[in-house]
């Protein structure tokens, strides 16, 4: 094919997708889109139907959407200088057209047209909600903008995408740049001994030290910084890890405070254009907040709640260390919280967390996950084989395996237990590198759909990536906890698009809401508290054993430790989000960090030491257009119904297979076929309980 990006096949093949093609198949692409969406411009407006018009308009893009979403995926774990040059090429292309769409005239009046035909009240109540939705997409996109104001909009939706990709380059930049070489092993004190030898075998891997000179390097990536804050008795070394990050999206050319205030102005721009008072209205209308003000008071109350238990958890660390050291200890460093909350924590409770990693090999943690799931949702999940190869380089993939973008993704198949049906399948990425962007996520590459019009299924596709401890030595990949409820979390996504059964595909799996995203892979988290399911997953690497008794009663046992702060922490992102978005003329001009303390006074405590803005590498709010702009709240207000859902699943078993249907029936299959509010009540027959997740974290 001569458009690689733009095969169709299911299965994709990777090597195939070089940089020297991405100008040309995507500009192939947006010349489809652009002439299909001609053609339902050209209909008549006495001879309209669904097919012709909101079923082409679904249709119209769809070859720009496969094309682009696969060079943006590599983008994001396969990052390199042509690859890179080739996307910001094209990326004014790409949000142009997108931007001329809803800002089409003539199109705006024939979906109009169409909407208002007697026809549609026959269509199947999916349809019905697909127009719906589709007429407020074009609303809030600029269709009813005048028509001298749409050029203006435009051009607001294409700095944005130039911008906040800049600003995702300048964290992952900033990050790779930074490095630290320790030379002498008594400064890795308290580090346990998986993180030393990750740490040495990562400095012989860039060239510093050898076998009999061993040196040991660190890095800005969680994996490496995590353990040095939490563990290391050092305080030099944690101070210089902490000074580290303090240089992520600050110093030199990395800077983003200016990209931050531009992207917030161009926001506020778009939102007041379309006739919203601040942006976080405009990304709310219709998620279940409503509003940018309920949102913010969403945090407020919360803060409000927490407080007491923050202040409490924070006084308790400062005094323990002044216990400890027998000096007094007016206030805490930053780089010292970590580390002596959990000498506290070993000291309460008798637990260390790094005596589950034994238990939690990854490959075991994935097979107890599918098993959980596969009796949860009635489902299969099947490894298939995988192969790589370099890009550019093709190669024949053996009978039964899959091509996979680097050598460390796996590959498998999800099919429905009892009718054999193929759902869907997915990739997976855990472990970090240089070329890949921090943090976990969940994506999709194709939405598939269910038999309908006498048409078979279409499977969906899609993948899990993470930055997970890596193997070490002989030893498998050894997680800590909070890494394997990361992989339940970023499964729980993945199984709300592959079990989605919605005949529209802009309404099918994650497209929901985005208060009601987090539900599905927030409440996975729970299965890797409870005894009955955490045996299915964690077994020791050398014997097999399950973790005995006594670990187990001490992790549940110091489950909400510093719970406080732990919510306190989000609600701080909450807030600086909300804040920025709902009230950007307040702190518009000011320095960056001093909006920053006005903001978060109230969420920190005093210390000897104050960090740059988090804002500077929070990619969540500032890579993308919108993202989790005005809506990192949704973390804690998906919590809420998580921490309510799963009090069903508590009552009725954890591993009951018939809760477990209902909520795929009611949730997972339904993606936006319906309100969240009402899927919501479809499982639980009530709406949430607004005090549970207060409740389970020991707030109240």
């Amino acid at each position: 094919m001569n458009h690689p990006y733009l095969d169709p096949s299911f299965l994709v093949s990777w090597s195939r997708l070089t940089p020297d093609a991405i100008k040309p198949d995507v500009t192939e692409a947006i010349s489809r889109a652009r002439a299909n969406i001609q053609a339902i411009c050209g209909q008549p407006l006495d001879s309209l139907t669904y097919e012709n018009t909101f079923g082409a308009l679904e249709k119209a893009s769809e070859d720009l959407h496969l094309g682009w979403g696969r060079a943006m995926h590599l983008d994001s774990v396969n990052d390199e200088p042509a690859q890179r040059e080739a996307i910001g090429e094209m990326l004014p292309e790409v949000v142009a057209f997108s931007s001329s769409v809803p800002l089409n005239p003539c199109l705006w009046t024939v979906l109009k047209a169409a909407a208002a035909c007697d026809w549609v009240k026959d269509l199947s109540p999916v349809r019905q909600r697909f127009i719906q939705e589709t007429l407020a997409d074009f609303r809030e996109s600029g269709a009813d903008l005048p028509d001298e104001v749409k050029p203006e909009y435009a051009e607001i939706e294409a700095q944005l995408s130039l911008k906040t990709k800049k600003f995702a380059e300048n964290v992952l930049d900033s990050t790779n740049a930074w490095e630290l070489i320790v030379e002498d092993e008594a400064e890795l004190s308290g580090l346990p001994d998986s993180a030393k030898e990750a740490a040495r075998l990562d400095a012989l891997a860039n060239g510093h030290g050898t076998e009999e000179a061993p040196r040991w390097r660190f890095t800005q990536k969680f994996t490496s910084l995590q353990p040095v804050m939490q563990f290391a008795d050092s305080d030099g070394l944690r101070r210089r890890m902490w000074e580290g990050s303090c240089s992520i999206g600050k110093d030199g050319e990395y800077d983003n405070e200016a990209l931050i205030a531009e992207i917030l102005e161009l926001r506020d721009k778009k939102a007041r254009l379309l006739g919203y008072g601040c942006f976080a209205d405009y990304a709310t209308s219709r998620r279940m907040a409503g509003s940018g003000a309920n949102a913010l008071d969403f945090i407020n109350d919360l803060h409000d709640k927490v407080k007491p238990s923050f202040l409490k958890d924070m006084e308790a660390v400062r005094g323990y260390k002044e216990e400890k050291t027998g000096k007094p200890v007016e206030k805490l460093s930053p780089w010292e919280t970590g580390y002596w909350s959990e000498k506290r924590r070993r000291e309460l409770y008798s637990f260390d967390e790094e005596d589950l990693r034994p238990y939690y090999s990854v490959e075991k943690v994935m097979d107890g996950l599918f098993s959980i799931y596969s009796g949860l949702y009635g489902i299969t999940v099947t490894p298939r084989p995988t192969v790589a190869f370099k890009p550019g380089e093709p190669g024949e993939v053996p009978e039964g395996a899959v091509e996979v973008w680097h050598p460390d993704v796996l590959f498998y198949e999800l099919h429905d237990a009892e009718s054999g049906e193929h759902l869907g399948s997915f990739y997976a990425d855990w472990h970090p590198r240089d070329s890949k962007r921090a943090g976990a996520w969940m994506n999709y590459l194709s939405v598939g759909e269910p038999p309908h019009g006498g048409k078979p299924r279409v499977p969906h596709l899609g993948l899990m990536v993470g930055n997970m401890t890596k193997p070490v030595g002989d030893k498998p990949a050894l997680l800590s906890h909070r890494e394997v409820e990361t992989i339940f979390h970023e499964f729980g996504h993945l199984l709300h698009q592959l079990l989605s059964d919605v005949e529209v595909k802009s309404l099918a799996g994650t497209n929901v809401a985005w208060d009601f995203v987090e539900l599905p892979s927030q409440i996975n988290e729970n299965w890797c508290w409870e005894r009955e399911s955490v045996d299915l997953f964690a077994a020791h690497y050398e014997t097999g054993e399950t973790i005995p008794d006594e670990l187990f009663s001490k992790m549940r046992a110091a489950r909400n430790y510093m719970s406080g702060t732990d919510f306190m922490r989000q609600l701080c992102f909450g807030k600086l989000d909300l804040e920025l978005h709902v009230n950007w003329p307040q702190y518009k001009g000011a320095p960056l960090e001093e909006t920053d303390e006005r903001i978060l006074a109230d969420y920190r405590v005093p210390m000897t030491h104050r960090g740059p803005s988090v804002a500077r590498r929070l990619t969540h709010i500032f890579a993308d257009p919108t993202g989790y702009a005005s809506g990192y709240y949704s973390y804690k207000w998906a919590e809420v119904l998580e921490a309510d859902a799963f009090s069903r699943f508590l009552k009725e078993g954890v591993l009951n297979p018939q809760t477990g249907r209902d909520f795929r029936r009611c949730i997972l299959s339904k993606g936006n076929s319906k309100p969240a509010a009402e899927l919501y009540r479809d499982f639980m027959g009530r709406d949430p309980d607004a005090e549970a997740l207060l409740v389970k974290s020991g707030v109240l």
